[in-house]
């Protein structure tokens, strides 16, 4: 039987971090990938923030960014926008294929080992070690580790088979790349309100012709249609969308985004990370920057784990610890930002929106903006030294968030 210190099952951003981590720090790894290729297929919108990109090692390059962003125009339901200028350039829109694989190489430089084709199937605790069964090229085969990390999505198999369960909340995601007119390629444009039930729309310019416009939506919330079918009427039925778009769909993504991270991410010999522990930010759905957080610390204890000869659940229990005590009170906050402005109807987001159309507001957005830490934006905007009309503005916001 094959053996190895660790198993990543997931060769995404989030596993191969983890298991360059891993390695790094001494461990034998593995990494599964049940696909035949490292990056496909997409799930993703492709936008991702300097700090992720950062997070990640890695410095960006011509070959995975195609464009890069510095603020947003935010679209209500009235026909109004907001337009958010960040004045420095805050994400990058990549190609998320080549990104996920420059990743992989990294960590494979690092001694990890890559099987493609491979597809868990089961997974069982024996004298201290992991017995992982998968189909390996279409041929059944067994490999051994003291511990295993679950990189593997949204409806993780390896957490579910492991009793730690999968996320409880999960938003239906569609993203077609269309011919679109930009308007200003530094800017994204979103779109809030019914447009896009439970969350909101958004058109990511890759050039001046070229944009991804997707969504996602709450498939619960009482104004829900299909997901496809709220895409194609933002396409086609709004005016600001359809005056700008040339027809027809030159790719086309979809996949579910986890919001709330599940109660406990380890057990014997497991860990989870990333997309399969909810760790995604509630406020935009972005789960590199986060997930990468997670999974150098996932490599790290594993690897510790392996070191000290101590795979217990009791021994992981650190991973839980040191990656809530990193984002998990910003997780939180995200969560309560989201279920706040799901609970406005379009009158109530239309006005709340406009008005945030003040200069003194839009100059501390500004300033404060951060993708990956909103809650540095809530509480400058709510220090006693702001406006009258910024803490009225916000005195509503604050008391359901805070």
């Amino acid at each position: 039987m094959t053996e190895y210190d660790v198993i990543v099952v997931g060769a995404g951003p989030i596993g191969s971090t983890a298991a360059r981590y891993a390695s790094m720090n001494g461990a034998r790894t593995l990494m599964l990938e049940d696909h035949a290729f490292v990056g496909s297929p997409v799930g993703c919108t492709g936008l991702l923030s300097t700090r992720a990109v950062s997070e990640c090692d890695i410095k960006p390059s011509d070959d995975f960014v195609f464009n890069s962003v510095r603020g947003a125009f935010v679209h209500p339901m009235n026909g109004d926008y907001l337009p958010i200028d960040g004045k420095k350039t805050k994400a990058y829109v990549v190609s998320r294929k080549m990104f996920d694989r420059r990743l992989a190489a990294m960590a494979i430089e690092k001694d990890v080992d890559l099987w493609l084709n491979s597809r868990v199937n089961g997974i069982e605790n024996k004298d201290g070690k992991q017995r992982v069964s998968l189909i390996r090229k279409g041929q059944p085969e067994t490999v051994e580790a003291k511990v295993v990390i679950a990189a593997d999505g949204v409806r993780s198999k390896v957490a579910k088979i492991t009793g730690l369960g999968n996320v409880s909340k999960v938003l239906s995601g569609i993203q077609a790349e269309v011919p679109y007119r930009s308007d200003d390629t530094d800017f994204v444009e979103l779109f809030v309100g019914s447009q896009a039930p439970g969350f909101f729309a958004w058109a990511v310019p890759v050039n001046e012709n070229v944009s991804r416009i997707g969504m996602a939506i709450d498939p619960k919330s009482q104004h829900s249609a299909m997901a496809n079918q709220q895409l194609e009427k933002l396409l086609t039925k709004n005016h600001h969308v359809a005056s700008r778009y040339g027809g027809g769909k030159l790719d086309l993504v979809m996949g579910g985004i986890p919001l709330g991270p599940l109660e406990k991410t380890y057990s014997d010999g497991v860990l989870v990370v990333g997309d399969a522990a909810g760790q995604v930010k509630p406020t935009s759905g972005g789960g590199i920057y986060t997930g990468a957080v997670c999974a150098k610390i996932a490599g790290e204890i594993a690897a510790k784990a392996v070191d000290e000869e101590n795979s217990s659940a009791s021994f992981l229990s650190e991973y839980d610890k040191r990656w809530r005590a990193e984002i998990g009170k910003e997780l939180a906050m995200g969560m309560r930002i989201h279920r706040f402005i799901g609970g406005l109807d379009d009158n109530e987001l239309d006005g709340l929106i406009g008005s945030m159309n003040n200069p003194a507001i839009l100059d501390t957005i500004t300033r404060y903006g951060d993708m990956d830490h909103p809650s540095i934006l809530i509480k400058k905007m709510l220090h006693p030294s702001r406006s009258v009309h910024m803490l009225k503005v916000f005195g509503a916001f604050a008391k359901a968030v805070l």
